[in-house]
């Protein structure tokens, strides 16, 4: 039969680190697969922290957890309380992966990036591996569950799939949402040999034990090739059918970023653009407003006013999912920004999917050979910059700019929906 037997859903265990009251990306993508796995003869069966320190929350996505799923809480204990102790500011930003320069890291925090990276291997999650682990030793073979997918970072989860796979009859999927020891976070935490060494082993451990690897990008996907033989696939993030606010596109010319602009994403050189293009167009300069909706660093702040940008600037904030939605789809001009570095070449932001089906035009600064790039030109949704493109940069934004004053800004995207939720999770439902 091509169905399940008999229609009886197949149960899978998922185990998330974030979950609902969390914000901020991290959550999207298991909240979405789970909405969906039911419609192709899957019973998702979560397992999440009790009482996680998250770093953001958004109380709105409550209501997006589907009625009936089964969703298994398990106390974790966190490292942040005694953190606090030392710096409840920078344990809180440190916690969200805002790391300070080098040049501007005070003892208190080299000390504290020390401990993370030193002490709490693979990260600080690791205190939940066991009890997990113990949990679901029993409730695995008392349920008939074949199949668990751990989902990182955090990627301690994926040690408790390690430790089940080690010890009874399981296929184990390990998504990684993005890479372990290549991420650019990962070598601020100021590792000793000893240290990284054992952050290798474990990824080669995971990589080589789990059944299925699945991850968001290409670029990933060829970097784990070098490690393991298992099967990779690359299941991306997507966009879902939002509910929004009625909403009508603002009358200046606003160009938004959403999401954090950490002090490593700063780039000077569209903020030169932009300053230059106030200066030389009169109508840019009256039009023109720059929409920051997230956290934004001191060092992204201090070059806005070195530009002469400050006057321009509306510093929104972190706002709920469905504010950001708002945000996007009512924007002239949206920006996707990334650090300029061969490790962020595999780093696709979910909220892309998100703007490329918002009808506004994108205009995205990062590495050369991102996959960002190939998705943007394939699906004709904007233009993609590196780091050395003022030139060209600056002329796409006047481009925009004059296409506003005639009232003609707009995209006609090319196949989008095979990045539709419902459409990744019947990919990721054939894995399983």
């Amino acid at each position: 039969m091509s169905l399940r037997k008999q229609n009886v859903p197949k149960k899978v265990l998922i185990v998330a680190y974030y979950w609902p009251p969390a914000g901020g990306p991290g959550v999207q993508r298991w909240l979405k697969f789970i909405k969906y796995l039911p419609q192709f003869g899957i019973e998702p069966i979560v397992v999440v922290p009790d009482n996680a320190t998250y770093p953001l929350t958004d109380l709105s996505l409550t209501a997006e957890v589907p009625k009936g799923v089964t969703v298994l809480k398990i106390p974790i204990k966190e490292p942040y309380k005694i953190a606090k102790l030392f710096s409840k500011k920078k344990t809180a930003t440190i916690s969200k992966g805002v790391i300070s320069t080098a040049q501007k890291q005070s003892f208190v925090e080299q000390l504290m990036l020390f401990v993370r990276g030193n002490f709490f291997i693979p990260d600080a999650r690791m205190g939940w591996v066991k009890p997990v682990t113990k949990f679901l030793l029993e409730y695995i073979p008392k349920h008939k569950i074949k199949t668990v997918i751990t989902t990182g970072p955090p990627h301690s989860l994926h040690l408790i799939g390690l430790n089940l796979k080690q010890k009874i009859t399981i296929k184990w999927l390990a998504d990684f949402r993005d890479p372990w020891t290549t991420i650019g976070y990962h070598k601020q935490l100021k590792l000793t040999a000893a240290s990284q060494k054992k952050h290798k082993a474990y990824e080669k451990e995971v990589l080589c034990t789990a059944d299925t690897v699945i991850v968001t990008s290409a670029v990933t996907k060829f970097e784990f090739e070098s490690i393991t033989t298992k099967p990779i696939h690359v299941i991306t993030n997507g966009f879902d059918d939002e509910t929004v606010a009625p909403f009508t596109l603002d009358k200046a010319f606003t160009i938004a970023h959403i999401g954090s602009l950490l002090s490593k994403r700063n780039p000077e050189l569209l903020w030169e653009a932009l300053s230059d293009l106030t200066l030389e167009h009169s109508g840019f300069k009256d039009d023109f407003q720059l929409n920051l909706v997230g956290f934004v660093s001191e060092d992204v702040l201090v070059s806005l006013e070195k530009h002469n940008l400050t006057p321009y600037l509306n510093k929104v904030g972190y706002v709920s999912h469905k504010e950001a939605i708002n945000f996007q789809k009512k924007s002239q001009l949206l920006l996707l920004i990334e650090i300029d570095s061969k490790d962020t070449r595999c780093i696709i932001p979910g909220k892309l999917f998100e703007y490329m089906v918002s009808g506004r035009p994108i205009v995205a600064l990062g590495p050369e050979g991102s996959d960002v790039a190939q998705i943007l030109k394939a699906t004709q949704t904007g233009n993609y910059f590196s780091y050395l493109d003022k030139h060209a940069l600056k002329k796409i934004i006047f481009e925009h700019y004059t296409a506003y004053a005639k009232g003609e800004l707009n995209v006609q995207p090319l196949d989008l929906q095979k990045y539709h939720r419902k459409q990744l999770t019947k990919t990721l439902s054939q894995l399983v």
